[in-house]
């Protein structure tokens, strides 16, 4: 129980974040989340729909793990998409933002940890 609800949160965060790259990028909320100013969020507004989208698919991978009728192909499913999302995280940390490390990454090992047990 406590596996599947900390995986829930790691999509939780990922669909607000699909929202934050797709939907509000070029508005204020978007532009203090980034730390962009109103030009750079235009131009580069299209390559942060893309960015969103990958964070969609994070999130209903591992929707799918938990739904799944089979508890231990959902559990493999999960598996494999929070791996990505750690993947993801020590990329974006290491080449974006650090802070990415902590406040993507962080749950997403958490939770890992807690479905591996």
């Amino acid at each position: 129980m406590l596996a599947s609800i900390l995986v829930g949160l790691v999509a939780l965060e990922h669909l607000y974040i699909l929202v934050l790259e797709m939907f509000l990028w070029t508005t204020p909320r978007g532009l203090k989340a980034f730390g962009q100013t109103k030009e750079q969020a235009e131009q580069s507004k299209s390559l942060a729909a893309n960015q969103g989208l990958y964070n969609g698919f994070l999130a209903a991978g591992l929707v799918w793990g938990i739904v799944h009728p089979d508890p231990v192909i959902g559990r493999s499913i999960e598996i494999f998409f929070l791996i990505c999302v750690i993947i993801a995280a020590l990329y974006g940390g290491a080449t974006a933002k650090k802070s990415i490390w902590l406040v993507q990454g962080l749950p997403a090992v958490i939770a890992l940890i807690i479905v591996l047990l």
